[in-house]
């Protein structure tokens, strides 16, 4: 990963905010492939809040780790809000953690269609405390690289928020 001292600091910033409320966190991570568990664990100490990532590539590893319905992915996609949230849910469900963020969208070079272009990701961040949230980004197709850095940083920004209100 072409990761910069952005990411880093930001995650900083999520483990040390989530530490001082006693919170602990979960990934579920599609087209990122582990980044955002990586820029979290890259911080010694980051154990108090990390509690573990999923990394579910597969429309079958989304349905069977995160129990993603079938149903959602074949109406939707894997690649949708519907998705996101289910996956954040289901993170969430079969954690300790007390909140979770899912990453799900089309990275590249190949992959998109004129529907959900390269560059498309949808997020989700589930809380045990409050209302899920989720959003969708449009990065463009400036590699897949950039896409991925982008998304990781994105779910970073999501979470820092989610632990704030």
């Amino acid at each position: 990963m072409n990761r910069d001292t952005d990411i880093t600091a930001l995650a900083e910033r999520v483990l040390s905010e989530a530490r001082a409320r006693g919170l602990r966190i979960a990934t579920a991570e599609s087209c990122t492939g582990g980044l955002v568990s990586v820029a979290l664990t890259d911080i010694p100490g980051s154990s108090d809040v990390f509690e573990r990532g999923f990394i579910t590539y597969s429309n079958e590893a989304k349905q069977e780790l995160l129990g993603v319905p079938a149903d959602v992915i074949r109406t939707h996609g894997a690649v949708s809000t519907e998705a996101a949230m289910a996956l954040a849910s289901g993170a969430l469900a079969r954690s300790r953690a007390d909140m979770a963020v899912s990453i799900t969208g089309v990275a590249g070079p190949g992959g998109g269609s004129a529907h959900k272009p390269v560059g498309l990701v949808h997020f989700a961040v589930a809380s045990r405390a409050g209302p899920a949230r989720a959003r969708h980004e449009s990065f463009g197709n400036p590699g897949r690289d950039a896409i991925r850095v982008a998304a990781a940083r994105t779910a970073l920004e999501m979470l820092l928020e989610a632990i704030r209100c």
